[in-house]
């Protein structure tokens, strides 16, 4: 039996007692779960990503030593302001200009695995050119590949600077990118407002004794000539391939080709007949503009748009 003033005091103390043991009891759930997330940041963070071959590929959701093996990715990256991730690049890299200071790894069908390997790389980012056996290694060696391949429609574009911005986790960079680019887009397609007859056009991809090539109906080439207000006289073919005999005789308007190849293209039999060189319609655009799917293809909708509607 407690004597009197004896039981207040017991209860007092046992109520400190309890605030120190509670005490204590958070302070070791507070030390351990700052433990577990120290821990746990320390660990590389993955998912699972379905590249454009249908292939489930385990990816860091941070990477930090990219390697690029496709100069529209490598030109997407650029855009993005993802630039200081890229660790390698192929030779056909240019552009940016500032892309050089980056080591190259060799071609993009015929890249040097060894100097991939030395990079030290987290990812590597493809395209539709590199060869299943160059996949096949870099699986083998425990490097994860994605192919992030071109598409054959113009709206393509917007996807891959969408799955480029997600691996190389610049998610809202490439949101604002699209929306610019789209924007961009729009206000050139509304400045031709409505089109009653569009400005004919061929665009020379190959020429000569190797065999006539263009950009077919079902590529984003054709229409970004189409946004631009002309007609691709080779919308109704599938692919680049082309007739020499239906180039001469549909004999367009204009002809686009890269500036390198203009000069031997004009003075080249039978092509020099065409009524587009004789009138001096050559619109020479720089390479990579209109032949690499990226975010310069705006530019060539401008130019060409421009162009066609000077020579009407």
């Amino acid at each position: 039996m407690f004597h009197k003033g004896t039981f207040p005091l017991f209860y007092l103390l046992m109520k400190k007692l309890l605030f120190v043991i509670v005490g204590l009891f958070l302070a070791a759930i507070s030390f351990s779960g700052c433990k577990q997330q120290g821990s746990a940041s320390n660990e590389p963070q993955t998912y699972i990503f379905t590249d454009d071959y249908g292939r489930e590929v385990e990816v860091p959701s941070s990477p930090t030593r990219i390697v690029s093996v496709s100069h529209s990715v490598t030109e997407i990256i650029f855009a993005l302001g993802a630039q200081d991730l890229l660790v390698g690049r192929t030779d056909f890299c240019t552009y940016p200009p500032e892309v050089e200071k980056i080591p190259s790894i060799g071609g993009i069908s015929n890249m040097n695995i060894e100097q991939i390997l030395s990079l030290s790389p987290d990812l590597v980012l493809s395209s539709s050119m590199v060869q299943q056996k160059s996949v096949q290694q870099m699986e083998k060696m425990g490097v994860p590949m994605v192919s992030v391949i071109e598409k054959q429609r113009f709206d393509g574009l917007y996807e891959n600077i969408e799955k480029i911005g997600q691996l190389v986790n610049r998610r809202e960079a490439a949101d604002s990118l699209n929306r610019v680019l789209r924007k961009e887009v729009k206000n050139v397609v509304d400045s031709l407002g409505k089109i009653e007859s569009r400005t004919t056009a061929y665009y020379v991809v190959g020429f000569g004794a190797g065999g006539n090539f263009t950009a077919g109906g079902n590529t984003f080439i054709n229409d970004i000539i189409s946004m631009a207000g002309g007609e691709n006289i080779a919308a109704d073919v599938d692919g680049w391939s082309y007739s020499l005999e239906t180039l001469m005789q549909k004999d367009p308007q204009f002809i686009i080709i890269r500036a390198e190849d203009s000069a031997t293209f004009c003075h080249t039999e039978p092509y020099r007949r065409l009524s587009a060189v004789k009138n001096g319609r050559i619109i020479t655009i720089e390479s990579g503009k209109l032949d690499i799917q990226g975010p310069r293809n705006v530019e060539a909708i401008r130019i060409l748009s421009a162009r066609f509607r000077q020579g009407k």
